[in-house]
């Protein structure tokens, strides 16, 4: 939740008039209310889309305030990120209502970028695993493979967002490896292999390249460094 109307137009300019290797594929996760004048912007601007922040459970009805997968979609907006750890943390989103979330979502066309993991207590048990195990198996692992394979899984460990600790890159590679051994194992190799588990803690220019260079790190899911433009390019160009 930042930036004025004017200040997220300036940002997404300097972003798209960056340097963008071809093969790096870049998401701007906006407010609602900035996505259909963004998607104009960049309508002819290859490698960049949109994703909304979030999506209602229901298809439609007497839910003042909330936004729909179908609005989204009617809008062009090709993606949507569920499961923020700040959705789960601040408005109590369950695995069940995530689940609802995921099947309205992919109904409607929209691909699901879905975040998982862990707060420090789980991780200063040692059971940071199975926790992330739980939140896969109960709102991903009952779709189809096909419906599979329009999910991006971005994991979030929580302890190391704004607490001081940091995840090591070794930290963040055992997870990604983890979860795609359970893709695998849940689905089949070829799953597993396409795919792109992002890592959403604390990245920035100083470690990107250090993070990216794990096999099972497939990109980053980028938070306050993707405010400054110059900063969020060099996160993207450390690829």
């Amino acid at each position: 939740m930042n930036l004025g109307r004017d200040q997220a137009v300036v940002l997404t300019q300097d972003i798209a008039e960056g340097s963008i290797p071809e093969d790096v594929h870049v998401i701007l996760g906006t407010p609602f209310i900035y996505l259909h004048e963004l998607n104009a912007m960049l309508q002819d601007v290859k490698g960049i889309e949109l994703a909304a922040q979030n999506c209602h459970q229901m298809p439609s009805g007497a839910y003042t305030g909330e936004v729909s997968a179908s609005m989204l979609k009617s809008i062009g907006i090709e993606y949507v990120i569920l499961g923020h750890s700040e959705r789960r943390m601040y408005f109590n989103e369950s695995d069940e209502l995530l689940r609802a979330k995921v099947d309205i979502a992919l109904k409607e066309g929209l691909k699901v970028i879905f975040c998982c993991g862990e707060p420090l207590e789980i991780r200063e048990a040692n059971s940071q695993n199975g926790y992330v195990s739980r939140q896969l198996v109960n709102s991903l692992f009952h779709l189809s493979e096909a419906d599979f394979s329009n999910i991006v899984i971005a994991y979030e460990p929580i302890w190391a967002i704004g607490t001081g600790k940091t995840a090591s890159a070794e930290q963040a590679q055992e997870m990604h490896a983890f979860i795609r051994a359970l893709v695998q194992e849940k689905y089949s190799t070829e799953t597993a292999v396409d795919l792109s588990i992002l890592y959403g803690g604390s990245v920035k220019p100083a470690n990107a390249s250090e993070l990216f260079a794990n096999p099972d790190v497939d990109g980053g899911l980028v938070g306050g460094a993707s405010l400054d433009a110059q900063g969020f390019l060099s996160i993207i160009n450390a690829f």
